[in-house]
C-alpha cells in the first residue's frame, strides 16, 4: 500500500474503501449486510485501511455495516471517515448527528468528520464551531469538508479557530478534471489533502474506450481502472475512495499502487480526456 500524509506527518492509505450505496442508497437495505461486512475486511486485509462512510449513506445503515466490519480490527490501524449531512449542519444538530454517527459505528472517535455538502442556509461559522467542539470533546481527531468550492473551503478555514481543515473530498477523475485547475493547487500549497471520490466515473474509465489509456495498460501491464487511479495517486496530495463491493474489483484496486508512471505519460493521459 502507498501512504500520504494527513496531518502533522501522520500517514493514512492512498487507497481507501468507499460505502456509498452499500447497505442501501437513501435508504436501508439489508440484504447483502454480510457480502459487503466481509468485501470491507477483504479489502482491510488488504491495506486498505482508510474507510471512508456517511450518516446519509443508508439512512445510517451504511455506517452500522462498517461498525460490523471493523469491530474484529485494531482500531488504531485503522482511519474511519464519517460525513455529517447538509440538513444538520446547525450546531446542535451538527453535534447530535455526529454522537449518532459514533452509535452506529461503535466507535468512541472517528479520524475524520467532514460536512458532506455546503448548506447556504446555515451560518458557515455556526456549523465550524460545532466541528471545533466536536474536536474539543474528543469525537473526532481531524475534521474537513466535503463538496465545497475555492472560495468557500478558504471562508471555512478562515473561520477555525484552533483547528484546520485537512480535507476536501471532491468529485475527481479523468474526466472530470476541473479540481486540478484551481482546487487542487490550493490544497497543495496548504496541506489540504483532495479526496477524490467517483474516481472511475462509474465504470466508464474501467473499460477500454480510450486510446492514451488503453496504450499505457499495455505499456504497464496494468487495467483501465489500475490506469486510473494511479494517476489520482501520482498527484500530490491526492487519495481516493474507490468503492469495491468484490473480491474482483477489491483485487483490481490493490493493482493501482506499488508503481509509478512517467511524468510524460500522466501529462499524455490527462490531456488525452480534455
Amino acid at each position: 500500500m502507498d501512504y500520504k500524509d494527513i496531518s502533522k506527518g501522520e500517514k493514512i492509505a492512498a487507497l481507501g474503501i468507499g460505502t456509498w450505496r452499500m447497505g442501501g442508497g437513501e435508504t436501508p437495505d439489508h440484504s447483502n449486510d454480510e457480502k459487503e461486512i466481509s468485501s470491507i475486511r477483504r479489502g482491510i486485509d488488504l491495506g486498505m485501511t482508510h474507510i471512508d462512510t456517511a450518516e446519509y449513506y443508508g439512512a445510517g445503515h451504511t455506517e452500522e455495516i462498517v461498525g460490523k466490519a471493523i469491530s474484529p480490527y485494531n482500531r488504531k490501524k485503522l482511519f474511519i471517515t464519517t460525513k455529517v449531512w447538509h440538513n444538520h449542519l446547525r450546531y446542535n444538530e451538527l453535534v447530535k448527528s455526529m454522537k449518532a454517527s459514533l452509535r452506529r459505528l461503535q466507535l468512541d472517535y472517528v479520524d475524520l468528520y467532514l460536512v458532506h455538502w455546503p448548506n447556504p442556509n446555515v451560518p458557515l461559522e455556526e456549523t465550524m464551531n460545532a466541528l471545533e467542539y466536536c474536536v474539543t470533546q474528543g469525537y473526532t481527531r481531524y475534521i474537513g469538508v466535503s463538496n465545497f468550492p475555492l472560495n468557500l473551503l478558504k471562508e471555512s478555514q478562515a473561520l477555525l479557530k484552533e483547528n484546520k481543515l485537512v480535507a476536501n473530498q471532491v468529485k475527481y477523475n479523468l474526466i472530470d478534471q476541473e479540481p486540478h485547475e484551481k482546487l487542487l493547487p490550493y490544497c497543495q500549497e496548504n496541506d489540504i489533502t483532495l479526496v477524490a471520490y467517483t474516481p472511475l466515473a462509474k465504470g466508464a474509465l474501467a473499460r477500454p474506450e480510450n486510446p492514451v489509456l488503453d496504450g499505457l495498460c499495455q505499456k504497464y501491464m496494468k487495467t483501465q481502472a489500475q490506469i486510473s487511479l494511479n494517476w489520482l495517486l501520482s498527484q500530490k496530495n491526492v487519495i481516493t475512495i474507490p468503492k469495491a463491493s468484490s473480491e474482483k474489483h477489491l483485487l483490481d484496486n490493490i493493482g493501482a499502487v506499488g508503481w509509478k508512471m512517467v511524468k510524460d505519460d500522466i501529462y499524455n493521459l490527462s490531456q488525452s480526456f480534455k
